[in-house]
């Protein structure tokens, strides 16, 4: 069983390392030295479940309409979202995971486990870049420190992808030190294989480089230089892919089998089934189940009048089954990264045997034959100066479907292209709103951001 919750691992570790029948001076039920595998496993759950599935992602398949409840207007989908509705995820992110990582990580210093620190490290990067992605500036270097520092300042978006940077700049360093402690089971995504995590610092390292193409005061080829020397140590094969499985069983379902459930209503999006369906793509019966009613491929439109669930397609199980995986970060990510730095760097020519390479590299995943792989890149034609960033990001969100790293593609390139749903209370949002508890427990002046509003790296 691969998903436990956190509470469960408390209570083992609890019971375990209660050594006395009876110590006044100790709490069994609060233990103050938890060994890094029991924190391990339950913080990579929780990435899993809560940052990368958990509400806000869901709220931002909503915006860039990947999914759609069948439901009317008005809701997340168009737009009608309040600073309570982040609550969830700000505790998610800040209170369950990286103040776990960074007990994590301060542990496995003291213990000289270097691997399981460059672990925490890495993953705190994930987290970190992924919190400051949906809201801006965010609290960093003065937050987990207890109540020493009860109100940490919110840091500028600029220096929280420098930490970022930092971060997986040493998780590099302590891996290169070759410890030979390394996790087991207790690492559900590469099971201590420590060469996988090390590709996945540098396809992240790449990924933050890229997300700063357009950023104030840095260059986009400087950013594509540094993203493509990245990836040469990066991933190189779908199974460096950063997935977690999940093993189906009651307690263990996949976070988005039970996010389109039909007591939630969702269900793909007109946009996603549409598009696949309008350029033939040979991936749409591997993304997409038919409707139970019609036998069609069919997506809801936000904003039309609700009707049978039955009426319209959901994903596949290879994303939404009960025991599918969660892929976070994937060699198919890595490659339209390097398509993307290569077409800044050396141009359409040269960018267009990697996008070749990231669409054919994604159909095998899912099982596409050759032939219709070889049939459907020639249907997309040969990249120019016109459209080749369009056509990048465009595959790349195919590949990249259910994955928050789509939002804030659309928002530095504008593709692929969007238009707000029927009935939008505003224009697309571009960043989420601050948590209410947080509003009310450390006010900071960044709090009073729109929905509509650019976080730093969205430059017009």
């Amino acid at each position: 069983m691969k998903k436990i919750t956190i509470s469960l691992i408390v209570l083992i570790t609890s019971l375990s390392g209660c050594k006395k029948f009876l110590n006044v001076n100790k709490d069994p039920n609060n233990p103050t030295n938890v060994q890094e595998a029991l924190l391990l496993a339950p913080i990579e759950v929780s990435i899993s479940d809560n940052v990368y599935a958990g509400n806000a992602p869901v709220i931002i398949q909503d915006f860039i309409q990947g999914i759609a409840p069948n439901q009317p207007n008005p809701g997340f989908w168009n737009y009608q979202v309040f600073n309570t509705d982040f609550d969830g995820d700000w505790n998610a992110f800040y209170v369950i995971t990286m103040n776990n990582l960074k007990i994590l990580n301060d542990k496995a210093e003291a213990d000289a486990k270097l691997n399981y620190a460059a672990i925490a490290k890495i993953l705190t990067a994930y987290t970190l870049g992924t919190a400051t992605d949906f809201w801006g500036d965010i609290p960093y270097s003065q937050a987990f420190q207890g109540i020493s520092r009860i109100t940490p300042v919110y840091d500028k978006q600029e220096d929280i992808y420098k930490d970022v940077q930092s971060l997986l700049s040493s998780a590099i360093a302590e891996i290169g030190q070759a410890s030979t402690v390394t996790p087991g089971t207790d690492d559900y995504f590469y099971n201590g294989t420590m060469s996988s995590w090390l590709k996945l610092a540098y396809v992240l390292k790449a990924r933050y480089f890229m997300h700063l193409t357009k950023a104030p005061g840095y260059t986009a080829a400087v950013q594509a230089d540094s993203a493509l020397n990245a990836l040469t140590k990066g991933m190189q094969a779908n199974s460096d892919d950063l997935g977690f499985a999940y093993a189906g069983a009651a307690g263990t379902e996949n976070s988005w089998y039970l996010t389109f459930s039909p007591v939630s209503t969702y269900v793909m999006n007109s946009t996603v089934i549409d598009s696949l369906k309008a350029r033939n793509d040979p991936r749409l019966p591997k993304m997409a189940k038919t409707a139970v009613n019609t036998g069609l491929y069919t997506g809801r439109t936000i904003g039309s009048i609700p009707g049978d669930l039955n009426a319209y397609s959901y994903p596949s199980d290879y994303y939404a089954g009960i025991s599918a995986s969660n892929y976070i970060v994937t060699y198919n990510e890595a490659l339209f990264l390097q398509a993307e730095a290569t077409l800044i760097k050396s141009g359409y020519s040269a960018a267009q045997p990697v996008y070749q390479q990231a669409i054919t590299q994604h159909m095998l995943k899912l099982g596409v034959a050759q032939t219709d792989i070889d049939a459907y890149v020639v249907t997309r034609g040969t990249l120019t100066a016109a459209n080749a960033l369009q056509r990048i990001m465009e595959e790349k969100s195919v590949a990249n479907f259910l994955n928050e790293e789509n939002w804030t593609d659309w928002r530095r390139t504008g593709f692929p292209l969007l238009t707000k749903v029927s009935g939008a209370l505003s224009e697309i949002p571009r960043r989420l709103l601050y948590s209410e508890s947080d509003i009310l427990t450390n006010p900071q002046p960044q709090q009073s951001a729109k929905l509509t509003d650019r976080v730093w790296w969205d430059a017009q």
